[in-house]
């Protein structure tokens, strides 16, 4: 999932995991995992799935740890939470864990404090705390942010590598296209609070369609920018309470018309999988004769 800082994405991310306080927000829709909605979910149940099924890497590492407790003892409280194993089982598959997301000297680690290791590391025992669960989905909400390049390209790498052996699935939050087009299979455009775009990586980087997935690709810095004005996407993503009637990029939109600002745009089907909420592409709908070719 991709869009601007302030779009929506971590609250996107929240609110799967009913960590988004109801009231005073609210959290409509539908949120449905393995057959079940969690949209009105009694805490209870949802401890079942938060943590187990489902597990979260958040940003900013440093800040994430509780610096009063070894690394153990935090690692330890989430084995404890969702598996049923004694504690020196527990020790062992944590161990395990650290190894697999390549912390040195582990059993070392184990015992230390969060003040005592680097940011880079700090990540990789978060992937790790999101992993001892076995979970069927981890949700990365930025997980590179707060770290230099080296060790971010060192992240991705660990986390492309548990992608090609983990039997799970990933949702990865960025505000970085270069990081999609190196670890995602598909992408989400997120646009003040809406999905505006659905795709491949490759369909999208190739033949972006909506306007504001074609205003962020053309911002990114390139070779040939240099000496030249950088191209950006004039204005600023709206407050909640400051959205337009229609589309909410019409404001910013070269493309706008005036139903463009009158109505919401629906998801129209320009290709199979690839879908755009966007008026320009009114007609240009396949979902229906994909329907009725099944039919």
């Amino acid at each position: 999932m991709v869009g601007e800082s302030g779009c929506g994405k971590s609250v996107t991310a929240q609110s799967i995991l009913g960590l988004v306080k109801v009231p005073p927000a609210m959290v409509e829709g539908s949120i449905n995992f393995a057959g079940k909605e969690l949209i009105g979910l009694l805490e209870e149940e949802y401890r079942k799935i938060r943590g187990m099924k489902i597990s979260m890497i958040f940003q900013e590492p440093m800040s994430s740890f509780d610096p009063l407790y070894t690394i153990g003892q935090q690692l330890m409280e989430v084995s404890k939470a969702h598996l049923p194993l004694k504690e020196e089982e527990a020790k062992k598959r944590i161990i395990e864990t650290l190894k697999l997301v390549h912390i040195p000297e582990p059993e070392k680690r184990y015992n230390e404090y969060p003040h005592e290791m680097s940011g880079g590391m700090l990540q990789r025992i978060m992937i790790a705390m999101a992993l001892i669960t076995g979970p069927e989905i981890i949700i990365a909400d930025e997980p590179t942010t707060a770290l230099d390049v080296t060790i971010q390209s060192q992240v991705l790498n660990l986390m492309q590598e548990l992608q090609s052996s983990y039997n799970g699935s990933m949702l990865f939050i960025t505000h970085d296209l270069g990081t999609v087009a190196e670890i995602a299979d598909r992408v989400h455009v997120m646009y003040a609070g809406k999905i505006v775009e659905k795709a491949s990586v490759v369909e999208l980087f190739e033949s972006p369609l909506h306007p504001y997935t074609s205003g962020l690709l053309r911002s990114r810095v390139k070779r040939e920018y240099k000496g030249k004005d950088l191209p950006y996407i004039k204005g600023y993503v709206p407050r909640a309470d400051q959205f337009s009637t229609g589309c909410r990029f019409s404001p910013r939109c070269p493309n706008a018309m005036v139903k463009c600002q009158e109505m919401t745009p629906p998801e129209f089907h320009p290709n199979q999988n690839h879908i755009v909420s966007c008026w320009l592409f009114e007609g240009s709908d396949k979902s229906e004769d994909t329907n009725n070719q099944g039919s």
